[in-house]
């Protein structure tokens, strides 16, 4: 089994675009502010030794580095550095035990636990204004820590530590004024840590070891250098627990395109007061995470506990709540190491942890896609220079790296290609319609629903033309691209694989998923009031069932592209599947559902679409897959299908994410033969949340295993 000590991992509030990310041997964690991966900070935590007065043993999260002293005192006259002081512990004095909201190291006789809110977030008004919002710890940009020292065997006093050598450019470190009533260190007004312990001091120095043994104590405050420390006294016989906090904070207007600021900036002044906050609720929350991730360890198996608590972490890692000019609230889930914001094809993935966790997101973000990045485009068919009518179609992102695109673009798409950065029209309209179907059934919004219904009809009139605009001639499933992509062709999320996956004109796969999605529209469409549209989109979804059930060849495999001459075998023709089943629909069609379930077995029976290692393969064509998309597809296979889980599978699976060069990038998604490749430090793999319906498809199992540590949970 693969070594499961040191690996990055998010700790992260919700809301914040924030991470303290932590794990990995060397400078390659600590505090992230929207950034793409880890900030590679130097974090020092350790203790003294037991058996030798002045030597230090810490955490293996810092590299070495000479004292920067040197840029100023370049004739080496002073003496400002005493490194050589501090050792790493020896791996196997480290022992490491990470849930969902917990995340504890244990080395000799020091504890760290970090733990992050997991669970349900309170939906702000809107307009809002921070007197009327009650529950607003709910988006503290902290994460709570907790430092056991224990010196009770010991014979002398000893000292323990926390700090970081920050690598902002924009800012210097500093200690905190001594009048917030806490001891701690900051990076400027945007990051810092806090104790609870009055004995404690703290300092900034070159190098850590002059802070744990100043000479004179009032030239702590050295804000020429660059590492900021806390240390902590615990006498001989003590066992001391300390309350840490991490926080972050970022002040004004942070994007444009819509200039938006955090939310949490209207709720706490500044850093110093997210820091006093988050150490008065370290006890409180702490206990909350143990007590969920106790409750959810029991519900699943150790491999998929350990895949989801990873991915659950990565997903908050990557949330922003923002206020736009107009105090309107804002959600933007970032996509990991690309920063595009919403990313449509993410949202969807997403979609059941947030419906479980905090629908109101999801309708946050469909309402800002309807009203500023959808668009009418017409469509062109293979071999036909002419134009004919499309529809509305949404972009795929709304911008990236807090820059919020054009209205109706994205900051992905291009056109004249045929590949990666081509236009996803047609699935991210899917996509909008399934999200928003979904949401409509799960939360009975039916005031939101009459609001958008004409999008409904719009989105169902859009797809009907690219299947084709002579009804006679339509088949179900996509038979054009938009125009949008001038000669070029319409690709899918699977944007870097080959056609098997990739294009999206009569794919297999999205197939399936417009299968899915007229029969959401059906049913939409019956709850708005429209009985003749619901009967167009009905009789589409048995158009395209029936198109797919006879592409099956005579031992019943699907092509991946039908009527292409494109044979690759594909697992995510059954992905979806997924979508009437937690909508509360019936699947209402056996023969497609028998020829997607007889086509999945033969290829995981055979080994078309596996690897070596026996992780799941998603083409039988290439040697990429997404975890995200086996978690969803594992699901399906196991609670809609009928198949028993694969646990060799699973094991290959955590053995990717350990992998020693793909752990820096904490969770991460695209997996090349089980490298990772593309889509790191990412957020969609919360799709394993899906495993937590044991005995059904109710969504509300997900809201009642994760509503734990976040006391505003059930608010």
């Amino acid at each position: 089994m693969k070594d499961r000590t040191f690996f990055n991992a998010h700790h992260s509030p919700a809301g914040a675009f924030a991470t303290f990310t932590l794990g990995s041997k060397g400078a390659k964690g600590g505090f992230g502010l929207e950034l793409s991966g880890p900030a590679n900070d130097n974090i020092f935590v350790g203790f003294e030794s037991a058996d030798q007065p002045g030597t230090f043993e810490a955490l293996p999260f810092y590299g070495g580095s000479e004292s920067a002293a040197r840029d100023y005192d370049v004739e080496g006259h002073s003496d400002l550095s005493q490194a050589g002081a501090i050792d790493p512990f020896d791996d196997s004095k480290v022992t490491r035990k990470m849930g969902p909201s917990i995340d504890t190291w244990i080395a000799g006789d020091l504890t760290l636990t970090i733990g992050s809110p997991v669970g349900a977030l309170p939906e702000p008004a809107a307009p809002f204004t921070a007197n009327g919002f009650v529950h607003n710890d709910a988006y503290l940009p902290a994460v709570f820590g907790e430092l056991i020292l224990d010196n009770r065997s010991g014979t002398f006093d000893r000292r323990a530590f926390i700090g970081y050598r920050g690598t902002e450019r924009y800012a210097g470190m500093r200690v905190l004024d001594p009048e917030v009533g806490l001891v701690g260190i900051a990076q400027g007004r945007n990051t810092g840590i806090a104790v609870d312990d009055q004995d404690a001091w703290a300092g900034v120095a070159w190098q850590p070891e002059v802070i744990l043994d100043p000479t004179h104590k009032e030239n702590l405050p050295f804000y020429v250098a660059h590492t900021g420390l806390i240390v902590v006294p615990v006498k001989a016989g003590e066992l001391k627990r300390v309350r840490v906090a991490f926080g972050f904070y970022r002040e004004g207007v942070v994007t444009s395109g819509i200039e938006g600021r955090y939310l949490y900036t209207e709720l706490y002044k500044n850093l110093d007061e997210v820091l006093k906050r988050g150490i008065s609720l370290c006890d409180e929350r702490l206990q909350a995470g143990k007590a969920l991730d106790e409750s959810l360890k029991g519900r699943l198996t150790d491999d998929r506990y350990f895949q989801l608590s990873h991915a659950i972490r990565s997903y908050y890692g990557s949330t922003q709540l923002l206020l736009d000019p107009q105090n309107q609230p804002l959600w933007v889930v970032n996509e990991g190491e690309y920063r595009m914001m919403n990313t449509f094809d993410l949202t969807v993935d997403q979609l059941f942890y947030e419906l479980a966790l905090h629908p109101w997101t999801v309708r946050n973000v469909l309402d800002l896609y309807a009203d500023r990045y959808s668009y009418d485009d017409t469509v062109r068919f293979p071999n036909d220079p002419n134009d004919y009518p499309g529809g509305i179609a949404f972009a795929h992102d709304m911008g990236v790296g807090n820059a919020f695109s054009l209205q109706g673009r994205s900051g992905y798409e291009q056109a004249g290609l045929t590949g990666c950065f081509s236009f996803m029209s047609a699935e991210e309209l899917m996509n909008w319609v399934l999200c928003a179907g979904i949401y409509l059934k799960h939360s009975d919004d039916n005031a939101w629903g009459t609001s958008r219904k004409d999008v409904f009809v719009r989105a169902l009139r859009s797809l009907q033309n690219r299947d084709h605009h002579d009804p006679s001639q339509r088949n179900g499933l996509v038979g054009s691209d938009g125009w949008r992509c001038r000669g070029g062709a319409e690709i899918t999320t699977y944007d870097s694989l080959d056609a098997s996956l990739g294009q999206a004109r009569n794919n297999l796969y999205l197939g399936v998923k417009g299968w899915a999605t007229y029969r959401i529209l059906g049913d939409a469409l019956v709850t708005l009031g429209d009985a003749e549209a619901a009967a167009e989109a009905n009789h589409a979804a048995d158009l395209a069932a029936k198109t797919i059930v006879q592409s099956a060849n005579e031992v019943g495999l699907l092509p991946a592209v039908i009527g292409e001459g494109v044979e690759a075998r594909i697992i995510p023709a059954i992905e979806g599947l997924v979508y009437p089943i937690l909508a509360g629909l019936s699947l209402d069609s056996d023969e497609l559902v028998n020829a997607l379930k007889r086509h999945l077995q033969i290829v995981l029976d055979t080994g078309i679409c596996k690897f070596k290692d026996g992780g799941w393969r998603l083409s039988s064509t290439s040697r990429n897959s997404w975890l995200s998309k086996i978690y969803l597809c594992q699901y399906i296979a196991e609670k809609i299908l009928g198949m028993e889980p694969d646990a060799q599978a699973d094991a290959a699976h955590v053995g990717w994410l350990l992998d020693p060069e793909n752990v820096y990038f904490a969770w991460s998604d695209q997996m090349l033969e089980g490298k990772a490749v593309g889509s790191r430090y990412y957020p969609r793999g919360v799709t394993a949340a899906l495993w937590l319906l044991q005995n059904g498809t109710d969504l509300n199992q997900i809201t009642e295993a994760l509503s734990g540590s976040n006391s505003f949970a059930k608010a």
